[in-house]
Parts: C-alpha cells; structure tokens; sequence
C-alpha cells in the first residue's frame, strides 16, 4: 500500500484533467507492448529536455510518473502533453525526492530516469527483451552505463566519458539511499546485480552557463552534507585540487579526445570540485569566527 503523500505534497491529478478535457490519458496510449514497469522521473524546470526524456519510454512502460518540485516553466505542461502521469513534491534532496518517486509507483520493477536522460534504442529493446524472458529474475538490480552527450550532439560518442548506476531495480528488495546529494540505489550486500548492455544519453550540460549555475548549486549542496556528517576537507587540497581534476577529466575521463570542447569541459569540471574545497574552508573560517564572537560576547555578560 502507498503511504500517504504529507501536506508539503500537492498532487497534481494531470490524468484527471485530460480526461476532463476528453483527452486521452496515459491508460489510453495504443501502444504496441507494455511491460509491468513503473518509471519515474524527478524534474524541476527541464521544459527543454524532459519531453525528450519522456518520449524514450512512454510507450512501452506501464506508467510514466514525474515529480515535480515546482517548476516555473512549462516543465509540467510538457509532461502532462507527453501523457506522464505529474506529482508535485516540496524538494528536500535528491535521495529523498527519489524514494517519494519511488512510493508512487504501481509495479515491484522500477526504471529511474533523470529529466536529462534518454533510454536510447539499444536499451530499450534490451529492457523489452529480459521481460519476455528468465534473464529478468536472475538479478534483482541491473546497472546501465549513463554516458555523456556534450550540447553540439546527438547522441554519445563511442568514446564518451560514461559512469554505471543502478536504475533497473526491483523496488522490494532495494531502494534509493536517503541522502540529499548522493541519489543511489542501495541494494543488500548478498544480491546479485546485473549488467544491460544498452546505455541512457546523459544531457547534464546543455550549455557553459548552465554548467557553471550547477556547479555553484551543487558545491554548496556537497559542502552542506559533508558538514553535516561531521566531514572537513583539508585546507592543503587548496594547491592541488584544481590542476589535479583538470588531469582527471582531460586524461582519465578522455576529454581530450573532444579537441577545443575538450579543454573546456576539463577546465569546468576542475571549477568544480575547486568549488567545493574553496567553499568548505570559508565555512570553517565562518564558523571559527561565529564561535570567537560567541566567547567574546559571554566574557562580556561574566564582566558585567
């Protein structure tokens, strides 16, 4: 049984307002072959990206849901054309945000999709494929490889830079961590987990400009958890952090591969994570302070 959804969470009924209307609804779709899958995505203004996303598996998922944390643009009315079935959900993280998702959903079998991801061909037959099969139980939990797709392209590059998350998972067994930076599926520590060949085209950058705003937003998000678990970075990562994650991404992540667009991307992600050391010591330095003016406020109060 779904738990109930709390006050902070609005549910906007996009199906009962196409059938108001005498639009046909999600349940509706003349779809060739729909497996007993529930996908979902989470989103907050993606009105250029999200359709795309949607278009990948809408018409072979059960349902398609999207959480919506308050978009100001026209990101819900995009999903609710496309036949996603919208929630809305005040955002409190990404874990958090993707476990909401997750109690929504009808089927035991989940495929989580950002709203800057597409389930490519290859994936999607593969996906079709193990639910016409055994292959399918042999894992509770399937990985896919998630590959960048830089703005000047259509598709990942055979050599694009790529990272394995699990997205394909039985909802029973595992779910999303709870943490409000880190959105990944945790499975038990005895289960088996299964490799797709397919992969998702990641559209995380679709500009420099939106890369440097996620950036600044993220470090700061990063810096808040760590604070919170008690972490502090060291002061010294100040003299290497930046040259080093240029080498990482130009090198080892195989930017260099891009020419002149490889520079760049080194460059931003070394911005990055500089970021996020830089931001960790001015809240030392800010705390240290606050503390200092504290002491020198309570030694005033003893004088008196």
């Amino acid at each position: 049984m779904r738990p109930d959804i709390s006050t902070q969470s609005k549910i906007i009924d996009i199906a009962a307002k196409r059938a108001q209307q005498g639009r046909p609804t999600a349940d509706e779709r003349s779809d060739e072959a729909r497996i007993p899958i529930s996908v979902f995505i989470i989103a907050m203004n993606e009105e250029d990206r999200i359709g795309q996303t949607i278009a990948s598996c809408i018409h072979w998922a059960d349902e398609v849901i999207v959480i919506d944390s308050g978009s100001t643009d026209q990101t819900v009315t995009v999903a609710q054309r496309m036949g996603a079935r919208v929630l809305h959900n005040d955002w409190n993280g990404y874990g958090l945000q993707k476990r909401f998702g997750e109690d929504q959903c009808r089927n035991d079998w989940i495929l989580n999709i950002d709203a800057d991801e597409v389930v490519t061909p290859a994936l999607r037959d593969e996906i079709l494929g193990l639910f016409q099969t055994s292959v399918l139980a042999e894992n509770d939990f399937w990985e896919v490889d998630i590959c960048d797709v830089w703005p000047h392209e259509k598709t990942a590059a055979k050599h694009a830079y790529s990272h394995k998350q699990i997205r394909l998972y039985r909802r029973s067994v595992g779910r999303f961590s709870a943490s409000s930076v880190h959105d990944t599926v945790r499975p038990p520590s005895d289960a088996k987990v299964g490799m797709l060949k397919g992969h998702m085209d990641h559209r995380s950058i679709p500009s420099v400009a939106f890369h440097f705003e996620k950036m600044n937003r993220y470090s700061t998000m990063q810096v808040h958890e760590m604070r919170g678990r008690g972490r502090k970075m060291p002061k010294s990562r100040l003299l290497y952090e930046f040259p080093a994650a240029f080498l990482k991404g130009y090198l080892v992540r195989g930017y260099c591969r891009y020419g002149w667009w490889g520079l760049i991307a080194s460059t931003n992600y070394a911005v990055g994570r500089y970021l996020r050391v830089a931001k960790s010591i001015e809240a030392d330095l800010l705390g240290q302070a606050h503390a200092s003016q504290r002491g020198s406020a309570a030694m005033r109060q003893d004088k008196t």
